[in-house]
């Protein structure tokens, strides 16, 4: 199974918090985010981890360049327009890609819960996609999920109904059919991460959820200090 992280953001809302360094450095419990996703991956059996990054963060590619992780990496310089556009060019430089794992840079998630997300992504082999999702919404434009008992999606909506209890988390498991539908999409000229996860629907694929108690997504310096006291209380934070 093949790692990787959409780092290749421009963080402009951090930026304009005062943050000058490459959002996938702000630091959680005193680690870089994109270090600690780096070191999950690696517990979890990663050969190797992909990371998708701008040409202006000049500190993030010096940061992946200098530092040992205990696992290679392989950094990919593009300026996308979009996460969709970053996944796609992750997976043409990978066209081999039997199955993958690409999370964003900014998702902060228990490292417990990812391993046995791990667990059961390789279990379930019928998956098209296995996406993990989350109870707990504090987003700023939440994608909402609809899933049945056996936890397959059956609706992404941008508003939230009766049944969509779940929102996306930026953890994205995903086998050939479903990386060829990512390209697909992009030659349409879709360029949002969530209209290509309601194509994967459209088109019949099997899309799984897995969920995750809390996955926060930092877009502010209030997601980082919430982020830190959900790792404190879970018993995680410095642990990486």
């Amino acid at each position: 199974m093949e790692f990787a992280i959409i780092a290749a953001g421009q963080g402009s809302r951090l930026k304009n918090e005062g943050i000058e360094l490459s959002k996938p450095l702000l630091p959680i419990c005193g680690i870089a985010m994109i270090e600690r996703l780096i070191r999950i991956f690696a517990k979890n059996g990663a050969a190797h981890v992909h990371v998708i990054v701008n040409s202006v963060s000049v500190d993030l590619q010096n940061f992946l360049k200098t530092n040992d992780f205990g696992v290679p990496i392989h950094p990919y310089v593009f300026d996308t327009e979009s996460s969709l556009h970053s996944l796609g060019e992750l997976l043409q430089a990978n066209p081999t890609w039997e199955e993958c794992v690409v999370t964003t840079t900014d998702t902060i998630f228990s490292d417990r819960e990812f391993a046995n997300y791990i667990t059961q992504f390789r279990s379930r082999k019928s998956a098209d996609a296995y996406m993990g999702v989350t109870s707990f919404i504090d987003d700023e434009s939440p994608l909402y999920i609809a899933m049945d008992e056996y936890h397959r999606i059956e609706l992404f909506s941008d508003v939230k109904t009766q049944n969509t209890n779940l929102v996306s988390g930026g953890i994205y498991g995903l086998r050939i059919r479903a990386a060829q539908i990512a390209h697909e999409q992009i030659q349409l000229g879709q360029s949002r991460m969530r209209n290509y996860q309601r194509s994967l629907l459209e088109k019949s694929l099997v899309v799984e959820g897995h969920v995750f108690d809390k996955i926060v997504d930092v877009d502010h310096l209030s997601d980082q200090k919430q982020a830190e006291a959900y790792l404190m209380e879970i018993g995680e934070c410095g642990k990486n």
